[in-house]
């Protein structure tokens, strides 16, 4: 199947069927996209002295992240299906910029939406699984403090409980930069289109320019000869 089956060449940004910066298909992208940085904002003090600071983190803040970690893990289920929903809210407005595209949507939507697949990837596989280990606490279990390995090791490999708080402020950072790289790239979209349609609005002025300049030369009257008098 050749490209042009799916993506419209001859469509641009003044076309009527352009869903570009100013559509409703942005807006909800952008809207899940603040929503889950501002989620992310709300956790970075919690974040900060584990990644942002030289200072040493005392063993009594790993409690008591650990504590909160848990409160939020055990949250009620309508939360999770809330935050589900949001996510798929943002992927079905990608779709439909993505559907029957101008070249503007593969270029900026397209990849607005590999950044957010990215980040749905390092929720999923970080973020969520980093909680369900904390809450599962099998640091605290006999067996985890007598593990040893011989040789390379293979399979699932489980951290410590420092090491694991760690990493799951470390992917809240990068869910966060991920989501930003989304705005970024949303905000270029609409700066691409708006210096486009300048472009357009100085052809159009310079095109009507000509036309009048050209309507002046016909109605100029002709200048007559002089017969000459036989």
């Amino acid at each position: 199947m050749s490209e042009s089956h799916w993506v419209d060449w001859n469509k641009n940004t003044q076309s009527k069927d352009y869903r570009g910066s100013g559509s409703f298909s942005t807006f909800i992208i952008i809207g899940p996209v603040c929503f889950f940085l501002g989620i992310l904002f709300a956790q970075f003090p919690y974040d900060f002295p584990l990644l942002w600071t030289s200072e040493p983190v005392q063993a009594t803040y790993y409690d008591f992240l650990e504590t909160h970690v848990k409160f939020l893990h055990a949250s009620p289920l309508i939360i999770s299906r809330i935050l589900n929903i949001v996510i798929f809210v943002g992927l079905l407005g990608f779709f439909m910029k993505l559907f029957r595209p101008a070249e503007s949507n593969v270029l900026f939507d397209g990849a607005s939406l590999i950044l957010y697949v990215i980040g749905v990837g390092v929720y999923s596989s970080n973020i969520v699984k980093g909680m369900r280990t904390i809450t599962a606490g099998i640091w605290d279990m006999e067996d985890f403090a007598g593990i040893k390995h011989d040789g390379p090791v293979s399979g699932e490999v489980i951290l410590g409980r420092e090491d694991t708080m760690k990493v799951l402020s470390a992917s809240n950072t990068i869910l966060a930069m991920v989501l930003v790289g989304v705005l970024v790239l949303q905000a270029g979209q609409w700066y691409a289109e708006s210096k486009e349609k300048d472009d357009f609005a100085k052809g159009d002025k310079k095109d009507k320019k000509n036309d009048g300049q050209q309507q002046q030369q016909q109605q100029q009257p002709q200048p007559v000869e002089d017969k000459k008098s036989q």
